[in-house]
């Protein structure tokens, strides 16, 4: 099992992680992605759905029409692990190769 982020990993999140906020009432990390259209939120849900298998770790999301809410956080292990961190940092990778800027949680 991953172990949790440490309070160094922790201070970094903001840096190196600025599209996604820390949720105040969980240990968890959320965004919210905005597409132009369906289609295009699905084609991403799709692409991050096959790396979540291979790294086998899965988002919390939420889809309706063009905006996909994610937040993220390692149940098994009780709050935001490195995990987490390898799902957000491929997410922001697939969401600047289709140009998306950032949107927030």
């Amino acid at each position: 099992m991953p172990r949790l982020l440490n309070d160094q990993e922790r201070d970094g999140l903001r840096l190196n992680y600025p599209a996604w906020q820390r949720l105040e009432n969980r240990d968890a990390i959320g965004r919210t992605f905005l597409f132009p259209d369906f289609k295009t939120a699905f084609a991403f849900m799709q692409q991050c759905a096959e790396y979540a298998e291979q790294i086998d770790h899965h988002p919390e999301w939420l889809n309706i029409w063009n905006r996909l809410e994610v937040v993220l956080a390692t149940h098994s292990a009780g709050g935001l692990t490195s995990l987490d961190l390898q799902l957000a940092e491929f997410m922001d990778q697939a969401a600047n190769a289709i140009g998306l800027q950032h949107s927030r949680a």
